[in-house]
């Protein structure tokens, strides 16, 4: 209340005030013609104070003193138009008790609530027009010509290019003069928005290069092809370019100049945006305990930030770097502040550091996302691999069974397909544990299998943009070598889909779209760093890694694939296990895992997986 008793507000108040009384005596003089009969102006008089006063209490019910009035817009109007209505209504309803109306006409109130609202909202509306105008006065090129501010061009002439134009006119401080939009939309062509013309299509960048210094592309929903053809004409240019997120990464969908950032390769990857059905999420989210092992990670911390959105009872964060897991408990403490949070520094390999985990959480959902990953790694480690991906999966999921969790969701990897390595011969092998355990008791356990992510650790991005930071080479393994990529976003908003659609037994398999050549892919990343690859930037062919692949596959043969209830998400229909036996087998293998004998650790898992090649 401090904050809002400033002498604004007295002006605010005043002013009200006096409009309040200008529209009510007008209204008298209105009626009568400009001469009001004694007996009328006598009852005005007598009543103006109540009548001041119902008006100014009925505005203050309705918060237009809690606004801006440089920022007043439709609702602050409709807020005007309710507040006069109700206060209309007060003073007519009074009058009628306490005086019959004998003495008053009727036709008075009807005209006042009309003076009073052409009034008070006029007033408001037109300081909003002054604002208005000393922004586009601001921004017009002539100031921004005398201030030195950047000329810009917005790729996109729809709701975020709207959005950042209108940000722009209202901040002039930010220096920037938007001098038109370009958009294929050929209807567009020759309109403009908030005075900023559609100049043509985005070929004309190349045509009118002097007319601007930057470029902004406000084309969030562009596809891949769409994106590519934006920034292969941006870059011949020559001028520096940006782009508005899209909308899945801004709060509320709202564009920011803040938020414009430089072009990135996931913006030319482009993959549709997802909807998961929250409501289905919420209800075996919401209000309850939920376990994520591997939460400083890369998938694991992510699915963390989407779990804090559906309003868990309380959250379990469990993981075996002290400083990942501080890093992801602070995000939690910063951001999810309403969220009840509990960390656990704990190897998932510990059986009894596991069960006190377990016995103190109960958590009713877990997703296990604790894994090696690094292919080239793991090969020259087996034992770890078996180690942390079979006997600390088991593990996880011997914990989640003995105490009841609802439900279990793994989180595996297309290299679990006809494996050629450990990682993913170690990954299937945990697919069939977890499968092995459904049916045992009330908790469903189920598998989501994908492909890489972008931006994960150890993804060949972050790899690629170190060796152009350093002036090359790119060091690229085959011309040929493919692979499937989603934001990490995305999956793990359809982790947390394919965890309400499942009833146990299912492997999950997430849509990936087409596969992306890594050789086109760090030539994207050179011409995205500004220059031009093979020329500036080598990109140099080293051959396969141990283990890898030329492409990845998602489904391998034998296994029958089927649609689930979201479009995205498909569902396996693994054989039938022998349970006894998968688990005497799995024994024997992390028995030989003691071993450190690589090569008896790979005799073992091409036993236990039927077409792993390692």
């Amino acid at each position: 209340m401090k904050r809002l008793w400033t002498g604004n507000l007295w002006i605010m108040l005043a002013l009200d005030a006096a409009l309040a009384v200008l529209s009510y005596y007008a209204a008298h003089v209105c009626r009568f013609e400009l001469g009001i009969p004694a007996e009328f102006m006598r009852n005005m008089l007598r009543t103006l104070p109540a009548v001041v006063a119902i008006k100014m209490a009925a505005f203050a019910g309705f918060r237009l003193y809690r606004g801006m009035w440089r920022y007043t817009s439709v609702v602050d109007l409709l807020s005007v138009a309710k507040a006069v209505a109700l206060s209309s209504g007060i003073i007519v309803a009074t009058i009628g008790v306490v005086y019959r109306f004998q003495g008053f006409s009727r036709s008075v109130f009807l005209m006042d609530a009309m003076f009073t609202f052409m009034a008070v909202g006029g007033v408001r509306f037109a300081i909003r027009l002054h604002y208005a105008r000393k922004s586009a006065h601001n921004g017009s090129i002539a100031h921004r010509r005398r201030t030195g501010g950047k000329r810009v061009v917005v790729v996109g002439a729809g709701d975020a290019g709207e959005q950042v134009v209108r940000e722009v006119q209202h901040n002039p401080e930010l220096g920037y003069l938007i001098v038109g939009f370009l958009d294929d939309d050929a209807s567009k062509h020759g309109k403009a928005i908030h005075g900023v013309p559609v100049l043509g299509p985005v070929d004309e960048l190349l045509a009118h290069t002097r007319d601007y210094d930057e470029i902004i592309i406000a084309v969030p929903s562009a596809t891949s092809e769409q994106m590519r053809h934006i920034v292969d004409t941006c870059d011949r240019t020559g001028k520096r370019f940006r782009t508005v997120p899209g909308f899945g990464e801004l709060i509320g969908g709202r564009v920011s100049i803040k938020a414009i950032r430089e072009v990135t390769i996931e913006d030319i990857l482009g993959r549709d945006e997802v909807h998961i059905d929250t409501d289905e999420v919420a209800r075996y989210l919401r209000g309850r305990k939920v376990l994520v092992t591997g939460a400083g990670g890369s998938i694991g911390s992510e699915l963390v930030r989407q779990v804090c959105r559906f309003e868990p009872a309380q959250l379990g964060l469990v993981e075996i770097s002290e400083f990942n897991l501080f890093q992801i408990e602070a995000e939690c403490r910063d951001r999810f502040s309403e969220v009840n949070t509990r960390a656990y520094l704990t190897d998932i390999r510990n059986e009894r550091g596991l069960d006190r985990v377990f016995e103190a959480f109960r958590p009713d959902v877990v997703f296990h996302a604790a894994a090696y990953k690094h292919v080239p790694m793991q090969e020259l480690n087996p034992w770890e691999a078996v180690r942390n991906n079979v006997d600390g999966t088991r593990k996880v999921a011997g914990a989640a069974l003995k105490w009841g969790v609802d439900r279990f969701v793994l989180v595996s990897t297309d290299k679990a397909v006809r494996p050629s390595n450990v990682m993913g011969a170690t990954k299937r092998v945990a697919e069939l544990v977890v499968k092995s355990l459904n049916g045992q008791d009330a908790t469903r356990f189920m598998a989501v299998r994908f492909g890489n992510v972008i931006g994960s650790s150890g993804s060949v991005i972050p790899v690629f943009q170190k060796q152009i930071a350093r002036g090359g080479p790119v060091t690229v393994t085959h011309r040929d070598v493919t692979r499937y990529f989603m934001s990490i976003p995305e999956a793990a908003q359809l982790i947390l889909q394919a965890g309400a659609l499942g009833q146990g037994g299912e492997i999950f398999i997430l849509e990936m779209g087409r596969p992306v050549k890594i050789a086109d892919m760090a030539r994207d990343l050179i011409r995205l760093s500004g220059f031009t690859p093979d020329e500036d930037i080598e990109v140099r062919f080293v051959g396969l890694r141990p283990g890898e692949k030329l492409y990845e596959e998602l489904i391998t043969q034998g296994e029958g694939i089927g649609p689930s209830a979201h479009e995205k998400i498909m569902v396996l229909v693994d054989e039938a296990l022998d349970c006894a036996d998968l688990d005497a087998r799995v024994d024997n293998l992390l028995a030989v895992a003691d071993t450190y004998d690589d090569q008896a650790i790979k005799q073992r898992l091409r036993a236990l997986v039927p077409g792993y090649t390692g």
